[in-house]
């Protein structure tokens, strides 16, 4: 048998190049031409752009996407600030067999306490006429005040994932800690009244004003305190501490367990340390609830005693009220300003 000749690829290139046939690198040369060409029409060709390259500088700090927009921007956005409320109650009781109720078991617990100790061990009730009243309208407010305080100041950390991640004003968080508050407070707030009513409470203008401004007092102090301190506490935890300190003590730094008259009669002795007392803004709006609440019902019962019982409050005490209302206005403007000066730094604290 012979052996057919092996073909040459050489040979085989040139046979296909032959006539009549197109070699394929023709034929890709031939389609990348029509596809140019296709290219040029769909887009136009631009004439390029004489001249020297310009340089973008961009000057500026980088700005927080958050808004900047403060309290009255976390006032305008209800619909959040619900939504963050629900979400502190259904943490702060999940898994709790009582729930709400904690938050007036503790109160009571304290109110017994205060009362038999202060009040017939110390003897409190024969110098306070009405000491009951006396007494837990002091701990309705101080409560309100130590649960804003220290909620508030635990908000930002407590929050730092939502922190992190939504762009809303920031004070949102501690202004939910303070209806948090509201919420535990309306309840003791309507059992005062109730006591009051059928003890024989009556409304006089006065009593009104000084009501409405006691509150006003300590809703703007409370918030203002809550501002400053949950700002800082991102910065040093040690604050929390020190609030949780405050607000053990605070019970004993307003006249509720004892008449404010006994502070006064230290007034010329120890001046100093009579005018740091009155400093306090949750002692003067404390005094001024009890004038709304507890003097009413004292000059009732009081059967002609009414000069006497007015000599239970400081001189003034509306006027005092008046600057300590404007005082604590100023602290919660400058709580506002504090907090949007640190809150630049939120997330890489956290």
């Amino acid at each position: 048998m012979t052996e057919e000749p092996t073909s040459h690829p050489m040979r085989q290139e040139r046979i296909q190049e032959g006539p009549g046939r197109v070699a394929p690198s023709a034929r890709k040369a031939r389609k990348a031409r029509r596809l140019a060409a296709k290219k040029n029409n769909q887009m136009p060709v631009v004439a390029p752009v004489e001249g020297p390259a310009a340089t973008r500088v961009v000057e500026g700090e980088l700005q927080s996407p958050a808004p900047d927009s403060g309290l009255v921007g976390a006032l305008q956005r209800p619909y959040l600030i619900r939504l963050i409320v629900r979400r502190e109650l259904a943490r702060m009781y999940s898994a709790s067999i009582l729930g709400l109720l904690w938050s007036y078991v503790q109160p009571a617990i304290r109110f017994g306490v205060y009362f038999v100790v202060f009040g017939y061990l110390l003897n409190m009730h024969k110098d306070v006429p009405d000491f009951a009243i006396h007494l837990f309208c002091g701990i309705v407010f101080v409560h309100y005040f130590s649960e804003t305080f220290s909620g508030g100041t635990r908000s930002i950390w407590l929050n730092r994932r939502l922190v992190q991640k939504m762009a809303v004003p920031r004070e949102v968080f501690p202004l939910s800690s303070m209806l948090v508050a509201m919420f535990h407070t309306l309840p003791q707030l309507l059992l005062l009244a109730f006591f009051s009513f059928i003890s024989g409470w009556s409304i006089d203008p006065l009593g009104a004003a000084s009501g409405l401004l006691g509150l006003l007092i300590i809703m703007a102090f409370s918030m203002a305190m809550a501002l400053i301190f949950s700002a800082v506490n991102v910065y040093y935890r040690d604050f929390q501490n020190i609030v949780h300190t405050i607000t053990q003590f605070m019970h004993f730094l307003v006249p509720m367990m004892y008449p404010a008259h006994r502070v006064m009669q230290h007034a010329e002795a120890h001046p100093v340390i009579y005018q740091l007392y009155m400093a306090n803004p949750v002692a003067d709006a404390v005094m001024l609830l009890q004038r709304f609440f507890w003097y009413p019902v004292a000059k009732q019962n009081a059967s002609g005693k009414a000069q006497e019982l007015s000599l239970l409050f400081p001189d003034h005490l509306l006027q005092r009220g008046l600057i300590t209302l404007v005082a604590c206005l100023g602290l919660l403007w400058f709580g506002q300003r504090l907090f949007r000066r640190l809150e630049k730094k939120f997330p890489e604290r956290l």
